[in-house]
């Protein structure tokens, strides 16, 4: 009766889930140019934001800042397309609370530095 009520209380523990939020054609956080001609796509990219839990979140995951990082994994990119929003539900007593942007890049070749990237 022990391991029942010990595996149990692992599952629990350990359970989690990932939740679809949104689906967005093209996002982003960034002001740029939307008359450039020279936006060409990137590599796909993934950025999160997570706050810790240990009986209550300590702190407050934001969406935004999820997607400041995966857009600035490439200093070129401005934005991302063929967006999902996932929110991230990963505890119980112990874990993780947050927000996962996954996207592809959209890069601006118009900006400095940037000619060749892509």
């Amino acid at each position: 009766m022990k391991k029942v009520v010990a595996l149990a209380l692992g599952a629990l523990l350990l359970s989690g889930c990932t939740v679809r939020v949104a689906d967005m054609t093209v996002a982003s956080t960034k002001n740029y140019n939307l008359n450039s001609a020279k936006f060409v796509k990137g590599q796909r990219v993934i950025g999160e934001d997570k706050v810790a839990v240990v009986l209550f979140p300590l702190g407050i995951p934001n969406v935004k800042t999820a997607m400041d990082r995966a857009i600035e994994k490439n200093k070129c990119a401005v934005a991302l397309s063929d967006v999902v929003v996932s929110q991230l539900n990963h505890a119980f007593i112990f874990g993780t609370l947050g927000y996962r942007i996954e996207g592809t890049e959209v890069i601006d070749r118009s900006q400095l530095g940037c000619e060749n990237a892509g």
